[in-house]
């Protein structure tokens, strides 16, 4: 079969074939008596092998030596071809989000794309002064989803506290994001999520803070119930007291229960659960002794009779911080 045939039933062009030739990856094995070029039925089936290896993202170098070494061994260059095709796909995909993080900023001219490309490179900097600083002058140059990228990947408290300031006023968009991230394999991604939301304003991000609630991680459950609670929402109350029983930052829930119990029916209430909690013999002595202390900070007839009572506990323990709490309001 003439060079022009195979090029036509092979799809690789005459210029590749002869390509191919001079570095003696394929070579026809026949001439024509006018000279012409003469490949035989194994010439055509190594022609597409070699296309079969280029489509691999093997070089022709690797191809050849694939091909015409008996003792080659293809593991160690297809793992070295996995790890290069990774890579190359890392960096594209790092390509494609600064070029939407910049498409949805909308610039104007290309004095705002260098502009935001520079606060990009800020935010991303290993100085935390420098990413410090890219917070403080995002403005709305910077699009809400670079924020929240940074936002939860940041691990200097400073400058995450920065950044959640800046999503804070970044408007919308940000909520929607930040609740994507509560569902991370990794805790500490999961916990600058649901820090950032509490400090978003809205009813929007509210909602998702409600819904944390019920989430499967107790940081995460325990920063959206803080949230709740500084925003008067009463349905924190149940994981505030979950906190105080377990020692999970029992001091902070003690605190937003007194701050929820500011009218009379809801610090009855509050006082009512925590009066129960007292009384379920699985508590364990340390447990109650919160638990008394955080009844002391509950205003109302409920929490002052649950004290009177509590002086006479069979834990001495608790005995006493009653007595201390009851003449305290006194």
């Amino acid at each position: 079969m003439l060079i022009g045939e195979v090029a036509r039933r092979s799809g690789v062009s005459a210029r590749m074939l002869r390509h191919y030739e001079s570095l003696g990856l394929v070579r026809p094995s026949g001439r024509t008596g006018s000279g012409y070029r003469e490949y035989s039925a194994e010439d055509i089936r190594r022609i597409f092998h070699v296309e079969s290896l280029r489509s691999l993202g093997l070089s022709l170098r690797e191809i050849g030596r694939a091909l015409d070494d008996d003792g080659f061994v293809p593991s160690e260059l297809i793992g070295d071809l996995v790890l290069r095709t990774r890579e190359r796909i890392a960096a594209e995909t790092e390509l494609l989000t600064r070029l939407s993080r910049i498409d949805a900023a909308d610039p104007s001219d290309w004095e705002d794309v260098l502009q935001v490309v520079a606060l990009l490179q800020a935010l991303g900097s290993k100085s935390a002064d420098t990413r410090q600083r890219a917070a403080l002058s995002s403005d709305d140059a910077v699009p809400v989803e670079a924020l929240v990228e940074a936002a939860l990947r940041e691990t200097d408290p400073v400058v995450a506290g920065t950044l959640r300031w800046a999503l804070a006023r970044s408007g919308d968009g940000g909520p929607a994001l930040l609740v994507k991230a509560l569902g991370s394999p990794t805790a500490a991604v999961r916990e600058r999520a649901v820090r950032s939301l509490a400090e978003l304003p809205g009813d929007e991000a509210a909602a998702y803070l409600r819904d944390a609630l019920a989430h499967p991680d107790d940081a995460v459950r325990g920063c959206a119930a803080l949230a709740l609670g500084a925003r008067g929402e009463s349905e924190a109350v149940p994981t505030l007291m979950d906190m105080i029983v377990e020692g999970r930052n029992d001091t902070d829930a003690a605190d937003a229960l007194s701050v929820l119990a500011g009218d009379t029916a809801t610090a009855d209430r509050i006082a009512a659960g925590l009066v129960e909690r007292l009384a379920d013999d699985s508590a364990d002595p340390r447990a109650r002794g919160r638990l008394t202390q955080a009844l002391g900070g509950v205003q109302g007839t409920t929490a002052s009779a649950a004290l009177v009572e509590l002086e006479q506990d069979g834990d001495r323990a608790v005995a006493l911080t009653a007595t201390y709490l009851r003449r305290l309001r006194a």
